[in-house]
C-alpha cells in the first residue's frame, strides 16, 4: 500500500464551482477535510455551496475571462485560504453544434476567452506561489475532443487541444519544482455542460444521453482527488476516461 496524501494538507482553488465537475470537485475535497476555494460568475449558487461546505469553503464570485479580477481575487486571498497548492482550472464551455462555416463568430471567441484565456490567467496567477513554495499540484480539464474530431466540434475540441500541449509544456517549465501538473480528459459526462452548449434548449441537451450511462460530474471530481492525493513524488500527466458506452467510430465518407 502507497501512503496518499492527507487532503487535510490541501488548499484547493476550483474554477467554475458553480456547477458540474467544478462542484463536485468542491464538494469531494471539502468532504474529505481539504480548504476550498470556489469561484464562479454566480453568486447565488456559490453563497448555496459556502452553505453546504462551511468554513473550509472560501468563494469568490468571479469571470475569469477578466484578467485583472483574476489577479486581483488571487492576491485577495484571505491568510488562512493564500498557500494554494492544487488549482483545478476547471472553468469552461463549448457552445454550438454547428459546422465551422456556419457557426457564430460570437460563439468562438467566448470558447477561446474561457477555455484558454481564462485558463492561462488561473494558472499565471497561482503558480509562481506554488514553484516558489516548491509544492504544488495544477490540474487542468481537457476533453476527449482535443484528439478525436467530430463534426461541430470545430473551436471547442482545438482549445481542449491548446490545454493539452500547454499541460505538456507546464510540465517541461516547473521540472526540478515539486510541482505536479496534470490534464483531466473526459469523455461524455452528464453535466449543464450540454444545456450551456444548446444555450438552454433541455430537449436538445437530453438527447445525446438517451439509451446509455454517461459519466458524472463526481465521477470525474473522485479522478481529479485521486491524482491530488497521490504521493509526491508521482506525476499523472494525462487521464482520459470515457463511460463504457463511448468508444471509437470508423473513418467516415462523404460519397457522390
Amino acid at each position: 500500500m502507497i501512503a496518499m496524501l492527507d487532503p487535510k494538507m490541501l488548499t484547493v482553488l476550483v474554477t467554475g464551482a458553480t456547477a458540474g465537475f467544478g462542484e463536485a470537485t468542491c464538494r469531494r475535497f471539502a468532504d474529505a477535510g481539504s480548504k476550498v476555494i470556489a469561484t464562479g460568475r454566480r453568486a447565488e449558487r456559490l453563497d448555496a455551496l459556502k452553505k453546504k461546505l462551511g468554513a473550509r469553503c472560501h468563494t469568490i464570485t468571479l469571470d475569469v475571462r477578466e484578467r485583472k479580477a483574476v489577479e486581483a481575487a488571487i492576491a485577495g486571498l484571505p491568510k488562512d485560504f493564500a498557500a494554494i497548492n492544487v488549482v483545478v482550472a476547471n472553468a469552461g464551455l463549448a457552445l454550438g453544434l454547428e459546422p465551422a462555416h456556419k457557426t457564430k463568430m460570437e460563439d468562438w471567441e467566448d470558447m477561446v476567452a474561457t477555455n484558454i484565456n481564462g485558463l492561462l490567467y488561473t494558472v499565471r496567477a497561482t503558480l509562481p506561489g506554488m514553484v516558489e513554495r516548491d509544492e504544488g499540484h495544477v490540474v487542468l480539464i481537457g476533453s476527449v475532443a482535443a484528439d478525436y474530431p467530430y463534426p461541430g466540434g470545430n473551436v471547442y475540441g482545438a482549445t481542449k487541444a491548446f490545454v493539452k500541449q500547454f499541460a505538456l509544456n507546464l510540465r517541461s517549465d516547473v521540472l526540478g519544482s515539486n510541482v505536479r501538473v496534470t490534464n483531466i480528459e473526459p469523455g461524455m459526462a452528464e453535466t449543464e455542460f450540454a444545456l450551456v452548449r444548446f444555450k438552454g434548449d433541455a430537449e436538445k441537451a437530453k438527447a445525446p444521453y438517451k439509451g446509455l450511462q454517461p459519466m458524472s460530474a463526481d465521477d470525474i471530481a473522485e479522478t481529479i482527488f485521486w491524482s491530488c492525493t497521490l504521493p509526491r513524488h508521482l506525476n499523472i500527466n494525462r487521464m482520459q476516461m470515457m463511460p463504457v458506452a463511448q468508444a471509437f467510430g470508423p473513418f467516415v465518407f462523404a460519397r457522390k
